[in-house]
């Protein structure tokens, strides 16, 4: 690349020698009206011994371009990005050297990785970078606060033992031990590995399941009670059924739950704090830079999806169990406040079973349900009602791309609606063999996975479908972004795939750590999250093999996640929301 020449004025002060090759370090540089200065002390504006002939480049400018990119990609990315083109034209075009983007990458991941894993043809290389600094800089600061907890709560069990090696009462070493025994959400890499009794993993070993409504089921009265059967058939397999563990034959809440209601539907609690108290206070000096929230009671059975909306992570959408749609704003108070529960005029709830599925595009939302009906939602009315799509049975994910709604359901079909159309249906595609599970999909491609242990991909312009790939387990769980597809399986492992030009083929399949359904994902160029029944949230760099920066602990299974603009929230089995953040 050329060196493009710039005219920069350096200024000694007698006995102090120049770094960089002859420029003045920052601190020294004098500035007036007509000088700018830079923190890389290079002096921008016009010179008043500027010759006619512009002098050659110097200080930081007078090295080789390749040394330039390599000590600019020790700076943050935010700095190249946005600062370096204010400096100068020259230093502005170091953003634009996909080496140095490359260099700084390699240095992210580690030596023993590969980045990207999928092709490098129009790859973001910024934007990645970006993404990947931002996301060590959180939830590395994470992990050191989780690591401190781990050490309290180990002082706290010797405590413990010491009373009742010393014969203390029973009521002392109960409360001792209720204090050392506090359930932590929040726990990292190693130190989950030394104390697996905290994630759950001895005690929920859920493997394989699949809701199987009956075709087109039909909502029913009995005893006054408007019922669904369509949540009644679960296979269970000889295995232990994470999504029906508190639901009755019939599909209805189990009423044998402790918890009152309160007015409004929310979750009844002594103390409606108490779900903090899980927590362990953060240590006096040691502020963490991500918040973490618990949205106040809003469900009264299981959250089962959640959807983060309008670009800034500020509204949050709950699809839950007891068939309700909540929004939440989570700009109000020090926990977020509930908007409003959808539904239309006199309607008892949201949809006539569970709310499974939810997906947006610009202000319309969509909730899919196991009442075999799509409900769309006018967000910028506040959450009126602004549409109904009957199907043929319990949807189970969708995806929403501009006008285009898809739809996976129980009867093996991947369903294209148009959300402008009286007649919204436009196709109806039978790409596998059992119940579509998980849907991704960009303006051209449609990535559905099945039961039958396939995934398929549908070019919608050719209208045709390109791969169908056979695997030894079924995906739950799919993100697609740029030309990856990332896909998490009901064994616990992370599979990724290319997409380029058409062309669908797997890479590899990581063990990132689960031992139970993978049941979210969520990809960008620079970051990877993963949600499982095994009660653990894990956030990854997107290498091959994945980077672990955190694991996060639940008490309940997580049943999905969703993030936006570094806000993480996740679908809790214990009937909450919770969020993560960045401190404001």
């Amino acid at each position: 690349m050329s060196m493009p020449q710039v005219t920069l004025e350096e200024e000694k002060e007698p006995g102090r020698e120049n770094v960089l090759g002859g420029a003045q370090h920052p601190h020294n540089i004098r500035t007036n009206d007509t000088l700018n200065s830079s923190h890389l002390g290079l002096t921008l504006g016009p010179s008043c011994n500027t010759q006619e002939t512009s002098p050659s480049p110097s200080g930081l400018l007078s090295l080789p371009w390749e040394m330039v990119a390599c000590i600019a990609s020790h700076l943050p990315a935010q700095c190249v990005i946005n600062v370096l083109p204010q400096v100068c034209r020259a230093l502005g075009e170091v953003g634009e050297d996909t080496s140095a983007w490359q260099l700084r990458a390699h240095r992210l991941t580690g030596q023993k990785t590969s980045f990207p894993v999928g092709p490098r043809d129009n790859f973001d290389w910024p934007t990645a970078c970006l993404e990947m600094e931002q996301l060590m800089e959180h939830w590395a600061e994470q992990e050191k606060w989780a690591a401190r907890q781990w050490v309290e709560r180990a002082q706290g069990r010797e405590m413990v033992e010491d009373l009742e090696q010393d014969g203390a009462g029973g009521g002392e070493v109960a409360e001792a031990d209720g204090v050392a025994n506090g359930v932590v959400h929040e726990a990292v890499g190693e130190g989950a590995a030394m104390h697996p009794e905290a994630a759950g993993q001895d005690k929920r070993p859920d493997e394989g399941w699949v809701p199987e409504p009956a075709e087109a089921p039909p909502a029913i009265q009995r005893d006054g009670v408007e019922r669904n059967d369509a949540a009644a058939s679960i296979r269970d397999e000889g295995q232990e059924n994470h999504i029906a563990a508190d639901v009755a034959d019939d599909g209805q809440i189990n009423q044998e739950r402790p918890e009152a209601i309160h007015e409004g539907g929310g979750q009844g609690r002594d103390d409606d704090d108490e779900r903090s108290n899980h927590l362990p206070a953060e240590s006096p000096g040691h502020t963490r830079v991500l918040e973490h929230i618990t949205l106040p009671p809003g469900h009264i059975a299981d959250v089962n999806a959640v959807l983060l909306v309008g670009g800034e992570g500020a509204v949050c959408v709950s699809g839950s169990r007891d068939r309700n749609v909540n929004l939440w704003d989570l700009r109000q108070g020090s926990r977020g406040a509930l908007l409003r529960t959808l539904g239309g005029h006199g309607s008892f709830s949201t949809h006539l079973g569970w709310v499974w599925s939810l997906a947006a595009s610009g202000p319309l939302l969509a909730s899919g349900s196991f009442d075999s009906t799509i409900r769309l939602w006018d967000l910028e009315a506040g959450g009126a009602e602004w549409g109904l799509i009957r199907g043929r049975a319990a949807v189970l994910c969708l995806s929403y791309q501009m006008h285009m709604l898809l739809a996976g359901s129980h009867d093996q079909k991947v369903s294209i609606y148009d959300t402008r159309a009286a007649q919204p249906l436009v196709k109806s595609l039978r790409l596998h063999g059992d119940a579509v599970l998980c849907l991704a999909s960009d303006e051209q491609y449609i990535v559905s996975g099945s039961k039958d242990k396939t995934v398929a991909v549908f070019d919608c312009r050719a209208r045709k479908l390109l791969h169908r790939v056979q695997l030894h387990s079924y995906f739950l769980s799919m993100s697609y972004s740029g030309q990856e597809v990332w896909a998490g399986d009901n064994h616990g492992l992370v599979h990724t795939f290319s997409m380029n030009n058409g062309s669908f083929k797997p890479i590899a399949q990581f063990n990132v750590g689960h031992t139970s359904l993978v049941t979210g994902v969520h990809h960008s160029p620079g970051s990877l999250y993963t949600c499982s029944s095994d009660r653990t949230i894990k956030v990854h760099l997107p290498c091959a093999p994945p980077k672990t920066l955190c694991t996060l602990h639940h008490q309940a299974g997580v049943n999905g996640l969703s993030v936006e603009a570094g806000v993480l929230a996740i679908a809790s089995g214990d009937m909450n929301v919770e969020v993560w953040r960045p401190r404001q």
